[in-house]
């Protein structure tokens, strides 16, 4: 037997007996053991697995450059890195973007703006238009229903699509979520809000005004959280492929 079909033998059987995550934890324990760490293994295995919630600010913080990939630099470049934010959120003050009453996602949204040079805002996400491509996919009478009630202009695309579904989730979804946003596939995005309303197609169908639709799927219940992700990463998967470790 060879050391993959071994090891898709040993996670068949931990996924049976309840245990199912226990090699991906330890794959993840041995990429974070280098001395260097290999950014683009650890972008591969947050697309095709939840990070653990011990690891998962690590990684984070990795992926998106706030440390850098020697671990003996980590405690250094971090004391720089809260500076750094002590320093732009003074300068966002001084210029009157934000204030002490400013909720904090959109401190962190200035922030950033100020950071990559797109203040006072960014430009459009270019995600609508990919998001009515797959729901015409998967599900043309949906979309129709959406246009026939002048919906579609009018769907949450900031909450989804700017806010990457923070306020629309519970924090656990929302972590897998982020995890694949994080590792650099924004497209994920598109599919959570497919999904969403394939999962809610039903009620949907039954709400025949922009303002009811709009109005509901910003509030959508919390107990499908878990089941949307799962199925949305598998319609992610189904559009544009699994990622695969390279060597």
């Amino acid at each position: 037997m060879t050391e993959d079909s071994q090891r898709n033998f040993r996670s068949v059987y931990y996924e049976k007996v309840g245990f199912r995550g226990v090699e991906e934890k330890k794959s993840l324990e041995i990429l974070l053991k280098d001395d260097r760490l290999d950014i683009e293994k650890l972008c591969t295995f947050s697309q095709r697995f939840p990070l653990p919630s011990m690891y998962r600010a690590l990684v984070w913080k990795v992926l998106l450059g706030i440390l850098p990939p020697h671990h003996e630099s980590h405690a250094q470049v971090m004391m720089y890195r809260k500076e750094q934010y002590c320093d732009v959120l003074h300068a966002l003050k001084v210029v009157r973007f934000v204030s002490d009453a400013t909720p904090q996602v959109e401190v962190y949204l200035r922030m950033y703006q100020l950071e990559s040079g797109k203040l006072p805002r960014s430009p459009s996400f270019p995600l609508p238009k990919a998001f009515e491509q797959y729901l015409n996919l998967e599900d043309s009478r949906l979309l129709s229903h959406l246009k026939t009630c002048s919906a579609l202009s009018r769907l949450p695309y900031d909450l989804w699509f700017k806010r990457c579904f923070a306020g629309c989730l519970p924090e656990s979804s929302l972590q897998r979520v982020w995890d694949k946003v994080v590792s650099g596939s924004c497209k994920i995005l598109v599919f959570i809000a497919v999904e969403i309303l394939l999962t809610f197609k039903i009620k949907v169908m039954a709400l025949n005004s922009a303002e009811k639709i709009t109005k509901f799927l910003e509030n959508i219940p919390q107990d499908s959280s878990d089941a949307i992700v799962s199925k949305a990463i598998d319609l992610w998967h189904k559009h544009c492929g699994t990622p695969v470790h390279s060597a």
